[in-house]
Parts: structure tokens; sequence; C-alpha cells
């Protein structure tokens, strides 16, 4: 066997290059032990140097080192700190650099570059998207020739591009850098990045929400399905690139049994596929073996035996063989793991073909190719949504919910059942519904944070069920989530399936029984001090105007017997302060008095005061009954106004959710003051969970009101133990919606099952189902109520007896103190003693005479008796005849 010793110099350019190395030790070992090297049998033994290509000096050591031992090729990766040194000594020293790296600008004689350039796909890829403003990301180790030549093409078709280099860059600066574009409203990007830099923009941009429907990213790279894109593919962006491996061919294939088999410890990295830099390692080694296969079929001795040389040489001594090698190499055309290898005179590669692939909801689809000749050409894959409808069919869909009752509660004996079957709910017989309709499989998975979704302002990571959907882990959200603005942009929703609005609940106040003065609450008490002021005006009023009318005054005939110089007991005018009193009190009472004005003016005034009182006490009577009936519950709250203008009662939301984010967007002043409030309060008013709001309610005293669906209020407002309410209406009007990622193959679907549901009642007897008919506090507002407690008890009439004995308590007081100050004036006047005078004062009282000589004493009155009975006048008492005449 004639043995060739092949000296391979590698170079690594990423830090972690392990399945690089991998292949090319599996492309060497199955040359040398494949059974069809039977024509000029050689063996390929590689000599390694694992050294940072970024160091110039390294490489240039390890260069001279290998080349001293008489080397035939090289075969490495290169950096862009390096190339220029590498590329140097080789084309001076006649030595050929087989590289899988990137391919450079330069004509180097001795350089073949495996990886074929993707310039002209790329803006073939431009052209056919017809984009006129985009970004585009580099970086140096690229080189700038595609940054160059879309430049160019710009400049042609009237581009607006935005070239940023972003070499130098950290995660923080990426997120700072998406930021930015996001606000210029930048949409669309290509990216011409090595992997490692290209997998940490990628993440970055998913952190920062720009993976969702209305971005699109052209990945400059050959290796699509290398990426992990997993995140994208469920956040609706638009993701292009291309694919030089072809999976699908024979020749992968066969490579792929081999692969699978390698023991991941000898062999890194083969526990996955193989990336296309490994698998241009791979063709690198083939391209070599076949290039010592023409040599030895032209019989040109390529030996380097004692003509090692010395690399530093002045001047440089190139080794003479050197164009021969060279030749042979560029001779090549071969298939291999990246389809047809053929090279022009400069070391590139040409006749090659790219596939173009696009991120689909289900993975990586193959949209097209491109090669030299044909350019790029699209391709319809007919089967694309049959597929897409079978494999939906064949797999079962992760729905996450949350744990919020109704919507999905745990059975009472969870742990008895398995699955689906644990649960139970409105949304877990929604999702039951929606899956026969639709036809699949699901899998009910709570959400692990326990959060409906909001976007980080810092980081702008989406959590709770958003993020879910956003980041790939569930594939349809059947839960009470908001449809909003800022969770549209990221997910797609159904139509709604539940209206509602945000409502305040707070803890129900007791109910306040009627007071001992509650027959007074049918009018204000600003009412009740307007009315005796106005009963203390009328008197004065008429007392007035009885004064000044002549009407007024008046006086009776004399009696008969009598002189016309004789007192009379009539006086003159009735109307003095004390019987204007009277009189407008008994009209107010609607019970009148023995006297009543006579003059016109006085008349005006009754009149006036009657219609007043009328109206009053109609009023008043109208409203007693229903307030001594009825045991209402005051409310502090009875709106957001209320809520807002005070800081007795806190108030809060759930701190993740459509609610929060309500008040943080809005610009009504009343729910900015109350944001404003919310977000600076000590301790937080926002809560984890909506069970825990509804607790701190509970527990607040009336101390916190919360701020909820009105449709968690309702249901809440019905379980025990029946504590709590909703006051006001509700502050807007949105929908729960079933929600999908981006662009999912299930979003129509979905739609057209809750349509199909809400026509056919089935949502509103869920609703009634779970809201009404298992409610634990009975119908809500029910009229239907005892007829005792339709009766009026003591406690509502309590105050009127107590005004009764109070009257009467205060009229005895009076004739109490009448009668002892009657009798002191008696006494002075009949100059008796005080004692005695109260002694025939009471027995006058008591028995109405005296009983001295048989005459009846009887008390003074106000008036003379007339009709017929003569009368004797006596100082403090009136002897009566028999009435004879």
């Amino acid at each position: 066997t004639y043995v060739i010793s092949l000296n391979i110099l590698m170079f690594y350019i990423f830090p972690n290059t392990d399945q690089e190395y991998t292949a090319f030790r599996l492309a060497i070992f199955l040359h040398n032990t494949s059974p069809n090297a039977t024509e000029a049998p050689f063996n390929l033994v590689p000599h390694v140097d694992n050294i940072e290509t970024a160091n110039s000096f390294a490489v240039t050591n390890a260069f001279c080192s290998q080349y001293s031992r008489g080397v035939f090729a090289i075969f490495g990766l290169y950096d862009k700190r390096s190339v220029n040194t590498l590329t140097s000594f080789c084309g001076a020293l006649h030595i050929s650099l087989v590289t899988p790296s990137f391919p450079t600008e330069g004509e180097g004689q001795f350089t073949l570059q495996l990886r074929p350039s993707i310039r002209g796909a790329l803006l073939s890829l431009l052209d056919h998207y017809d984009w006129s403003r985009f970004v585009f990301l580099y970086d140096t180790d690229r080189g700038y020739a595609i940054l160059q030549a879309i430049m160019e093409r710009a400049g042609q078709n009237g581009w607006q591009v935005s070239a940023i280099c972003v070499e130098s860059f950290n995660e923080a600066a990426y997120r700072r850098l998406l930021e930015d574009l996001d606000r210029r409203q930048e949409r669309k990007y290509v990216i011409d990045l090595e992997p490692e830099r290209l997998q940490n923009i990628l993440e970055q941009a998913v952190s920062v929400g720009k993976h969702v429907k209305g971005y699109h990213y052209i990945i400059a790279n050959l290796g699509f399905k290398d990426i992990s894109l997993e995140r994208f593919m469920h956040g609706g962006a638009n993701v292009t690139g291309f694919q030089l491996v072809d999976f699908s061919k024979p020749i992968v294939i066969k490579l792929m049994q081999r692969w699978n088999k390698l023991d991941q410890r000898e062999y890194p990295g083969s526990d996955s596929p193989p990336k296309y830099t490994s698998s241009l390692t791979y063709d690198g080694v083939l391209v070599m073996a076949e290039a010592f296969r023409t040599l030895r079929r032209q019989k040109i001795d390529i030996s380097r035996r004692g003509n090692a040389g010395d690399c530093l040489a002045n001047p440089a001594a190139p080794w003479n063989q050197g164009i021969d090698m060279e030749r042979a190499l560029k001779q090549v055309r071969i298939q291999g793991l990246t389809g047809n290898i053929q090279f022009d005179h400069y070391g590139r590669r040409v006749n090659y073909t790219m596939d173009v692939f696009e991120l689909k909801s289900n993975g990586p689809r193959k949209i097209g190719y491109w090669n030299d000749i044909d350019k790029l050409v699209l391709v319809q894959n007919e089967n694309a949504l049959s597929n897409d409808s079978s494999a939906m069919e064949n797999r079962t869909v992760v729905v996450t919910t949350i744990m919020e009752g109704p919507y999905v509660m745990l059975k009472k004996n969870w742990e008895l059942y398995e699955g689906n079957d644990q649960y139970e709910g409105y949304c877990v017989d929604l999702a039951s519904e929606i899956a026969k309709h639709i036809g699949i499989k699901y899998k009910i998975s709570i959400v692990p944070d326990g959060k409906y979704g909001a976007r980080d302002p810092e980081t702008k990571i989406w959590n709770g069920m958003v993020g879910e959907l956003v980041y790939g882990k569930a594939e349809i959200a059947v839960a009470p989530l908001t449809i909003t603005l800022v969770r549209e942009e990221v997910i797609d929703f159904s139509k709604p399936f539940m209206s509602l609005g945000i409502s305040i609940m707070i803890k129900k106040p007791q109910k306040s029984k009627p007071g001992v003065f509650s027959f007074l609450d049918p009018l204000a008490y600003e009412i009740w001090m307007c009315i005796v002021f106005a009963y203390i005006g009328v008197s004065v009023v008429l007392f007035l105007v009885s004064r000044f009318s002549p009407y007024e005054w008046h006086a009776e005939e004399p009696e008969e017997g009598a002189t016309e110089q004789g007192p009379t007991d009539q006086p003159p005018n009735e109307f003095g302060i004390f019987n204007s009193l009277w009189f407008s009190l008994g009209a107010f009472m609607q019970q009148g008095c023995d006297i009543s004005p006579r003059s016109l003016s006085g008349r005006i005034v009754g009149g006036v005061w009657w219609f007043f009182t009328l109206i009053i006490i109609s009023s008043y009577t109208a409203n007693l009954a229903a307030f001594l009936t009825v045991e209402r519950m005051v409310s502090p709250i009875e709106s957001a106004e209320d809520l807002a203008k005070q800081t007795e009662i806190a108030y809060g939301t759930l701190d993740s959710g459509s609610t929060k984010e309500f008040f943080r967007r809005s610009k009504i002043a009343v729910y900015e003051k109350m944001w404003s409030y919310m977000k600076s309060a000590e301790p937080t008013v926002f809560t984890k969970t909506t069970a825990e709001g509804v607790a701190r309610v509970r527990k607040s005293k009336g101390k916190y009101a919360f701020l909820l669906e009105s449709t968690m209020n309702e249901y809440t407002e019905q379980r025990k133990p029946c504590d709590t309410m909703k006051v006001g209406g509700n502050l807007d009007s949105k929908g729960y919606g079933i929600a999908t990622p981006k662009g999912s193959q299930l979003r129509t679907p979905v739609n057209l099952a809750v349509l199909k549901l809400s026509e056919a009642g089935v949502l509103d007897k869920l609703k009634n189902k779970w809201w009404y008919d298992k409610g634990e506090c009975g119908p809500k507002d029910s009229g239907s109520k005892d007829k005792s407690s339709q009766a009026l008890s003591l406690s509502n009439v309590a105050g009127v007896f107590y005004i009764l004995v109070g009257g009467l308590g205060l009229a005895m007081l009076v004739a109490l103190v009448e009668f002892c100050y009657k009798s002191r004036a008696e006494a002075k006047r009949m100059k008796l003693s005080f004692s005695e005078a109260m002694r025939n004062k009471a027995r006058l009282s008591i028995t109405g005479s005296v009983g001295e000589n048989g005459r009846v004493l009887t008390p003074d009155c106000p008036k003379a008796v007339h009709a017929g009975h003569a009368s004797l006048r006596h100082p403090g008492l009136a002897v009566v005849s028999s009435g004879l005449p």
C-alpha cells in the first residue's frame, strides 16, 4: 500500500467547534477504511494544531511548524484577523489552503473556498420581496462583499438600507439596538452574521417581542435548519433563509446512518445533526482525497521528502509541486453533502444549488431554490395544507389556561382522575366543545406563573398565557383572556365568547336598620331645617299682616245690662304671636284651628302655607313606606370617581393583566389619577391572583376595593360567604377570546367553532350553569320576600312613640308650671299663703268647687258667659248662678 502522509493544519474560528472536528475525523476514517479505495490506495494522516486563530503570531508559528514537516495542503478555519497572514504564506510558498470559512474577496490563487457565496441568492430574494426599506445587520467576519452588493442594488432600486455593524455588541447592546429600531418602525431585517452572533441577536429579538407577526427576517446563512427558531415558530414573524445541505439526498442519508452511531464521548457534537459548517468540513476531506486521486492517475510525484524548507526564508522557497496540487484541487468535481462541488479558476464554488426555506408554524418548510442558472425558483407545495391538517389531527394540542373559578377548577376528588378529567369549569367545558367541532385531541396545561399575560416594560418579555403562546410552549389558550391591542400584536384572538368590562368589587356593607328617628329619613336634614324656618317665617308674617290689616281688628257688641264703658273680654286681634304659631302648626299638621284670618292678606299667607304643606306632606308620605320597610345597604363607594377622590379606601388590580394595562395606558383624567395612586401606593395594591384580590377585599373591613372583570365580580358575589358586591357600572367594554399563536392553523377553525357555539346558545347555557345555577347566595335582586319582612316592627316607628311620650311629659310639666304660677298670683291677690292657695287650686282642679257656702267656684274663663246667664265678676273667681233669668 502506497501511503501519502497529509499533514493538516486545523484552525478554529469558534470557541466550540467540536462538531466540525468530529466531521473531519469521520471523513478521514471513512476514506482510510473505504473498500473502494483500490485505485492507487493511500491513507490520509492528519496532524492537527489547535490554536487561537485570531492571533496572527500563533498562526505564523503553526504554519511554519507544519510547513517544515512537509505538508501537501492545509485544511483549516481562519479568522478575519489572520486570513491575510495565512493566505500570504500559502501564496508565497505554493501551499494550497482548503477552508470551509467565509469566502474572501481577494483572488488568492492557492485558496480553495468550500463555502459558496450567498450574495446572488440574497439579492434575488430581496428582489422577490420587493423591499424598499430594511435594516442590514452584519459583522466584519463575513467581509464587506454582501454589504457592497446590497448598497449597489439599493442605489439602482432606490432602497433605504440601514447598515449596522454589530461585531462588538453584547446582549445589552443588541437589546438597545433592537428597541431603537423598533421606535423607528423598522420591521424588515437582513442578518448576515456567523452562527454564534446570529443566535444571540435572535434571542434578544425574542426577548424584546420582535418575533411576532409584522416582522420579517432574512437570514443570510447557509444553515437555516441549524438555527434554533422554536420561539419564532409560534411568534408569527416571517423568517426566510437558505439551506445548503439537503437531508433528503441519499449521500446525506447514508452519512446520517453512520453519524447517529457515533459515540458522543469519543465524537463530541454527534448528538445533533451535522451543521452546514460540519458538512463543508466533511466535503473538504472528500475534495482533497479526490485531488490526490487525480494526481495519482496523472502520475505526478508530489513527494516532499527532504523538501520541507523554511517558511521564513528570504527569498521564499516555494514548493515545486504546489502548482500541480492547486490545479488538481480546482479540477475536482464531485457530489458531497453540500451538493455539487466544483470550483472556478479563483477557487470559488460554482454550479451549486441552495434551497430557500421559510419558517412555518410547524417548522421550516422549503419554498424554493436558487442556483446560478435558474436563479430564484419558488415552488408551491400542493400537499402543504393537507399535510398540516393531518399532522394537527394526529397529535395532541397543548391548551394553556389558568386556575380561576368558575373557568377552571380542580374537581373535589381530582386525585382519582387523570389528565383533563381532573378539571371542571366554564373553560373546561368550552375547550371540550371546541375540540369536538374542530376534531383535535388536546391536553390542558395550567400556566406555571399563574398570570394572564403582560410584557415586562424593561425586558420586553411576555409572561403568563400570552408568553406560553408567544414562546411556543402552547398552541391555544382557552381562558378568561381579555382581547387587547398589545396582545393582538403578538397573538391571534377568536371572536369574543363572553362580553364584560372592568368593575369595582367591595366588601358588602352591613344592612342599615331603621333608626329611632328613621321617620325623618324621607326628607333630607336640610329640608327639615328649611321647614322649621319656613314655619317660623310664616307665623311671623301672619302676625305682622294681621297687625297691619284693619280687617283683623274688631270689637264685639257689649252685653245686655252692661254699660258701654264696661270692660270686654274679647281681644281686639286674634292673631297674636302665639295664635299665629298655633295656626301655622295646625295647618302643617293638617288638623286646622279654631281661628282663621279675616283679611285678604292673612288669607293669602294661609293659602300659600296650605299649598306648601300639601306638597311637603305628600312627598314625605310617598317616601315614608320605603324608608321604614326596606333595610338599605349604604355603600361608601358608588363609582370610579368616588374611588379617585378619596384616599381612605385603597384599590388595586391584578399585577399582570389587561386591567392593569387599561389603567396604565388610559388617557382619561379619572383613570390616570387612579393609576398614579396605584403604582405609588405602599404597601402595593396589586395582587398576584384574583383569589388573592378577593381575599384582600374580604379581610380589609371595607378599606380595599378590587378592580377586576365584571364576570369574575358577579361570580364571586354568588359564592359564600356572600360578603362581596359589585358597585357602579363597568369602566369599559371588552371581551374574552380564545388565543392562538400568530399564523396558527388553529385560528380559523377555532373562530368558526366559537361562532357556532354562540349561535346555538351553548355559550349562554354554559354561563348560566357556572354562574347562577351553581350559585350559593340565592338569586340576585330577588323580589320574593316573606310577608313578615314587609311588616313594620317597633324599631321602625319607635321614634314616633318617643315623641308622643315626650310631648305628653312636656305638657304635664307645662301644666305644673302654670298651676304653680297661678297659685302664686292668687295668693298675692287674696292675701293667702302660697300653700293654702295651692290647696284651693288643687281642690278646684279635682272637684270643680271649693265647697264654701254651697257655691261652686270655677276657674276664670277667657270670655264672659253669655246666652242668658248672669255673671258676677270676682277677682280670680266667677260665681255662676243656677242659670235662672
